[in-house]
């Protein structure tokens, strides 16, 4: 029986990703801290025979190395969450994402010096492309951050450094790695607590509140179901060919964050309003946003023939019934 490790296994992705791979016939450790991700993610898989939840942070470097030493294989998505989290803690997200990284890769690297080679998946994010100008954002194109003094830019920097190590173990040891960027991934049990738009504007939808849109809402965005996105790196784990390169995962249907707004009071709740409301009231004045995120899905469709299977009404759907259901 194989042994898969998923770090920030309670999280809304994490713990999409453990149901998987319990279904797949895995023994599934998972190892969060709590910290953005929620114990009652896990509820359906609390009592699973192959199931193991241990309580702890993978920047831990004696826990990583002894949960790395028990694992057939890694996925690692324990990370800092979400815009608002950024623009409030900043030393937190960049520590949280480098540190545990390397942790990781420094144990798996000796475990494949030694032989024992372990192939392990590394969440990144579309926020690595910066501010690239590009209409359509392909895994080889050049990252552009602004300037150091708008904490915006430290998360994608800092992921962008995850990658740099990943690669760089792949590239010296031959580790079997593979990185996955995430695009707006969506879905039932993500919380708008962080900034996540959708949960948001369906939130405030349920309750009757306005939909609070930031800017003038012509900012452009694709979104994809969590079920698509788990099922696609699971896939990507399992080709060897995937192996030391990067991946764009997501929906390559754009939409503006308007029309978002738009659709989720149509589908929700018509009585709702849409308000606007300025970065500056929302984060602070030094934040800066991207205007278009736009994924080239090339790549991913050739490797494992990719093709999500939500579109954005089915996913608006999906996630109201979940917060109606509670």
């Amino acid at each position: 029986m194989k042994t898969s490790l998923v770090t920030g296994g309670a999280g809304f992705i994490g713990s999409c990703l453990t149901e998987r791979l319990l279904e797949r016939g895995d023994h599934v450790l998972v190892v969060d801290d709590l910290s953005t991700g929620r114990s009652d993610n896990l509820r359906n898989v609390r009592q699973h025979p192959r199931f193991e939840f241990i309580e702890g942070s993978i920047a831990d470097a004696e826990l990583s190395a002894r949960l790395v030493d028990r694992a057939d294989e890694v996925y690692h998505l324990a990370a800092a969450v979400g815009v608002a989290l950024i623009a409030a803690q900043p030393i937190q997200t960049i520590e949280r994402n480098i540190y545990p990284t390397q942790l990781i890769l420094d144990r798996l690297g000796a475990r494949q010096r030694a032989g024992d080679s372990v192939r392990c998946f590394i969440a990144s994010t579309s926020e690595v492309y910066g501010k690239n100008p590009k209409s359509v954002w392909q895994e080889e194109d050049d990252l552009v951050f602004g300037s150091t003094t708008k904490c915006r830019w430290s998360y994608g920097a800092s992921k962008a450094i995850d990658e740099f190590l990943a690669l760089a173990f792949h590239r010296q040891y031959e580790l079997p790695v593979v990185i996955g960027r995430f695009f707006n991934v969506v879905g039932p049990r993500q919380t708008g607590a962080y900034g996540m738009v959708l949960p948001r504007f369906i939130e405030a939808a349920l309750q009757g509140d306005p939909l609070v849109v930031h800017d003038d809402g012509q900012q452009v965005r694709c979104f994809a179901h969590v079920n698509d996105v788990v099922g696609a790196v699971v896939a990507l784990m399992e080709k060897p060919t995937a192996q030391g390169k990067v991946y764009n995962i997501g929906s390559d249907q754009p939409v503006s964050i308007l029309e978002l707004a738009e659709m989720v009071r149509e589908r929700v709740n018509p009585a709702a309003e849409v308000q606007f409301q300025t970065y500056a009231d929302a984060y602070d004045a030094s934040f800066e946003d991207i205007r278009r995120r736009v994924p080239d899905l090339t790549r991913i469709r050739d490797t494992i023939g990719y093709a999500p299977t939500y579109d954005l009404p089915a996913i608006i759907d999906s996630v109201a019934e979940a917060k109606r259901a509670g």
